[in-house]
């Protein structure tokens, strides 16, 4: 009775082992993999893959607009989609517009994404008016100005070049966005990453 117990439980340890096995490490070795054979899901990126992806680096005293101080794992706690801009004029604004109905629009995949402004601009109660659940990064200005030149691409200026980010949660950025891509192509990119990652 006791060794029919023992196998049972031996099986039951394997079938456990097993499962841990293909939901935590299957995963791990199929981008491990992607990333080598450079294998895409099928269906054209309309994003700039960033290669390779760079690891965000956040001085550790930069604050929030709401004078908080930003944890150190803000960056890799969600899929984030950024925006910068040196001053948030009407066009700022205008995106700003676009990355909320991004945002609604994935659905149940919102609590997996955030959306971030990083701006030299300090008064922000506009942007807080229109868009209360966007994170904005504003202060102190040294370490937005460091935060900001990491999203600059072939020598364009970050803060004026209008483009979209996205961050991955393991805190690199990994992909942008022109100017000229409708949001509609943006959404459809955002939503196979959410559908094809393990993270976030």
């Amino acid at each position: 009775m006791q060794n029919s117990i023992d196998l049972a439980m031996q099986r039951r340890g394997r079938k456990v082992f097993l499962l841990m096995l293909t939901f935590f490490v299957v995963p791990i070795i199929v981008v491990v993999l992607m990333f080598k054979f450079n294998w895409k899901p099928s269906g054209a990126s309309t994003g700039e893959l960033i290669k390779p992806p760079r690891l965000l680096v956040t001085q550790p005293q930069i604050r929030n607009d709401a004078g908080e101080i930003l944890k150190p794992t803000f960056w890799k706690e969600k899929w984030s989609v950024v925006y910068v801009a040196d001053q948030c004029d009407s066009t700022c604004m205008s995106k700003l517009r676009d990355m909320r109905q991004l945002h609604v629009s994935l659905y149940k995949d919102i609590t997996r994404t955030q959306r971030v402004l990083i701006t030299q601009q300090q008064d922000t109660s506009d942007i807080k008016s229109k868009y209360p659940d966007l994170i904005v990064i504003n202060q102190p200005a040294k370490e937005v100005a460091s935060l900001t030149r990491q999203f600059q691409l072939d020598n364009e200026p970050s803060g004026k070049n209008n483009r979209l980010y996205l961050v991955d949660p393991l805190g690199h950025l990994m992909m942008s966005y022109k100017p000229t891509v409708p949001l509609a192509d943006v959404r459809k990119d955002v939503t196979r990453l959410l559908r094809f990652s393990w993270a976030g």
